[in-house]
């Protein structure tokens, strides 16, 4: 066991931490703090930050700063150990640090620790990696992002003394993540210091900007404002409250985002200053409220009850925004809590913690916690590490707003979330059997973004076959999206598959000219293998229900085809601008037709027929525009060929022949009618059986047909009768294809 001696020199480096431990009155076992600090002081004995500064100087200010949240002696030791394990790999590990400190520590330290000893080829791929481990290690023991804020609050403190580049990249890291978790967990102080610092570096001249028109304003009004604080708390001691008065200014990125992202200018700011009132007791508040609207005009619209409604981020406030007159020349807004509210506004769920030397942390903490279980369990149904952190925004930081059911009960929802995300955030059925809603009894769209405030009922239906697809671009939270994936990914499985397939085959197709189907096979099996699926049925899986992007696995895909497809084995393939209709009227190409025996005259193809080298034709004189191509059997030759004003009309042609033994054979446009079941997956089927065969779609339309079938009209490039048959014999193989017939109807 490591001995460290109380009079050891180096102690009086946290004389400070000491004092504050002291003055808290609370219970804390200072020689395990001692010998954590001393520890860490040998371990990084040496290094030194970027300022030039000794290491140890930032273990020791993240330790005061965790120390002042009022957390525990373990807290405090991890604050010390955090970086050791990442940093001083060569002297230290987990099991030496539970050995020494505990269980507990060690499981801290693990989960501040990133994962510097995974390969991982993608930054963005390390960090989504680092930031679940992070939220699982939260999961089970919410100290950890406790001391991850106060670890980030330091480095960006501090954050001048790199370089530039790294500078900006860990700013946005601050705003984008850490910001947003601090404002989830409730912990203001820390939230609005960590934006403010991030945008500091991220726009200096906004932030400049904001400042002088801060300091400006306030300079101003000083004399009005401090007037306003003094009749205020002269009527409510008339009135026996016990309160404390509070001023605040908006803190300079509240206000730059409301500027820059609203296009605000700064006199548009209603809540620029704020004066707080402190209260006792919940009675109270309301009280002063009264108080408040009697002495001045509340502005319509900008009242705000977080009491009766609290934020997901367990805020409670009473938020008024009054308008002083001719004494106070500018609205300001007017916030009301009692103590122990504040004490929440302040530290969040930092507030409840309890010692667990005094029996645990609160009981309530897991129900406050269950949040981060469910954005751990909505993203492991997706791989895409961008999307991951997109969502991660939008559930932690985006403003919410509060909508009701028909019951009463309150639901709150990242603004901006549709009705379809209200259906989810109810539950998974409601959502799965969603066929419409109702906003203020009004039937409503279902991607309409309901308001604050409104009472929104769904409509749900047992003959529902649930989601769309198109539903995943259209919601806006994860827990929805998640849920949707959810279904597909157990109710769809083989659509699924066929889908994702399809679009494998699609891209390859683009990668390699032409590839086997067996060298397609393979090549999807091992693009399965590098992301760590079981087999190509769950890559096609992952595809197809949306849990994997096409774009993150595409570089891997051109490795796999690369590797397995030769450059000799490449082709000429026919590409869909390389198709030719015959010539064009007036042109003097034939087209590869013969007309009486001629070459070289103006033909055109006829588009009720389209015919094809193979078939029977038969040519018409127009007038100005060539000589027009029909089948024999065409329905408007036979019609034509009664009518005897046009029968002179009438023409021999013949396919040149000579022609296509020169390999000068065009390519024809072919036309057919598909018939299919309802269902998803046959345009799928279909294109995919096209991609095989090198077939290139030149259009291709679906519309209903009768209660349970589709029909398709498609249009592809073709040789001949005898590609064309080939074709329809592949296509007519496709899943629930029933009839295939050339022509259009």
């Amino acid at each position: 066991m490591l001995q460290y001696s109380e009079n050891d020199p180096r102690m009086a480096s946290v004389g400070n931490l000491m004092s504050m431990l002291k003055a808290s009155g609370k219970k804390y076992d200072i020689d395990k703090i001692r010998k954590a600090y001393l520890y860490a002081a040998d371990l990084h004995e040496g290094q030194f930050r970027n300022s030039g500064e000794p290491y140890i100087i930032h273990p020791i200010a993240v330790a005061e700063i965790v120390a002042a949240l009022g957390l525990d002696t373990d807290s405090i030791c991890a604050a010390f150990l955090h970086d050791t394990v990442e940093d001083c790999s060569d002297k230290t590990n987990i099991e030496t640090i539970e050995k020494e400190f505990g269980p507990d520590v060690a499981m801290l330290v693990s989960g501040l620790t990133k994962m510097v000893d995974i390969n991982i080829e993608d930054k963005e791929e390390a960090q989504m990696e680092n930031i679940r481990r992070m939220l699982l290690a939260m999961s089970k023991d919410i100290r950890v992002i406790f001391i991850k804020l106060c670890d980030r609050l330091h480095n960006m403190r501090t954050l001048d003394a790199k370089p530039e580049s790294k500078r900006r990249t860990t700013a946005l890291e601050t705003m984008h993540v850490y910001a947003p978790l601090a404002h989830r967990l409730g912990m203001q102080r820390i939230k609005q210091e960590l934006e403010n610092l991030a945008l500091l570096y991220l726009d200096p001249i906004g932030y400049a900007e904001v400042t002088r028109h801060i300091e400006e304003k306030y300079g101003q009004n000083r004399d009005f404002i401090e007037n306003v604080r003094k009749n205020v708390s002269d009527v409510l001691e008339k009135y026996n409250i016990s309160f404390t008065l509070e001023g605040r200014v908006k803190t300079v990125y509240s206000i730059y985002r409301k500027m820059y992202n609203q296009s605000k200018e700064f006199d548009e700011i209603y809540d620029f200053y704020a004066l707080r009132i402190i209260v006792e007791t919940e009675l109270e508040c309301y009280t002063a409220l009264g108080i408040i609207h009697e002495m001045y005009k509340s502005m319509p619209g900008r009242f705000k009850d977080y009491i009766s409604t609290p934020k997901p981020n367990m805020y409670q406030s009473l938020h008024t925004t009054v308008v002083g007159g001719r004494k106070m020349p500018f609205p300001f807004e007017v916030q009301i809590r009692t103590w122990e509210m504040h004490r929440i506004a302040e530290y969040g769920i930092a507030a409840h913690w309890r010692y667990k030397e005094g029996g645990g942390a609160a009981n309530d903490l897991d129900s406050k916690l269950y949040w981060v279980r469910q954005i751990l369990d909505w993203q492991s149904d997706t791989r895409d590490s961008r999307e991951f952190l997109d969502t991660l925004k939008t559930d932690l930081f985006s403003e919410e707003v509060f909508l009701f059911t028909p019951k009463g009960d309150v639901i709150a929802l990242p603004q901006g979330s549709t009705l379809i995300d209200f259906a989810y955030a109810i539950h998974s059925q409601v959502g799965n059997r969603m066929v419409g809603a109702k906003i203020n009894g009004m039937i409503a769209p279902i991607d309409k973004c309901p308001q604050n405030g409104e009472i929104v009922e769904i409509i749900t239906s047992a003959a529902s076959k649930g989601p769309s697809r198109d539903w995943l671009k259209i919601v806006k939270t994860g827990e929805a999206r998640s849920k949707i994936r959810q279904w597909f990914k157990k109710e769809k499985r083989g659509e699924n598959i066929t889908i994702g397939r399809a679009d494998l085959d699609r891209e390859i197709g683009k990668i390699s000219k032409r590839t086997t189907e067996a060298q397609r096979t393979e090549i999807i099996a091992g693009v399965a293998h590098r992301v760590g699926m079981q087999d190509a049925d769950d890559l096609c899986n992952a595809l197809g229900y949306g849990g994997l992007a096409m774009s993150k696995i595409l570089p891997k895909l051109r490795d796999e085809v690369e590797k397995i497809v030769k450059p000799e084995e490449e082709p000429h393939a026919i590409e869909a601008h390389e198709v030719k209709t015959a010539a064009a009227p007036g042109s003097g190409k034939s087209g590869g037709i013969i007309v009486d025996g001629e070459r070289g005259c103006a033909v055109k193809f006829a588009k009720c027929c389209n015919p094809l080298p193979g078939d029977p034709i038969i040519g018409f004189i127009t007038k100005g525009y060539g000589v027009s191509i029909h089948k024999r059997d065409c329905p408007n030759v036979i019609n034509g060929m009664k009518n005897e004003d046009f029968f002179h009309r009438w023409i021999r042609v013949e396919w040149d022949v000579s022609e296509m033994h020169k390999g000068q054979q065009n390519v024809y446009e072919a036309m057919i009618q598909i018939y299919a079941d309802n269902d998803i997956s046959v345009i799928a089927g279909i294109t995919s059986a096209l991609a095989e065969m090198r077939v290139s779609i030149l259009q291709i339309n679906s519309r209903k047909h009768g209660e349970d079938e589709t029909a398709i009209s498609l249009k592809f490039a073709c040789k001949d009768t005898s590609h064309f048959n080939s074709v329809v014999s592949r296509l007519k193989n496709v899943p629930h294809v029933n009839t295939v017939i050339r022509g259009f109807n």
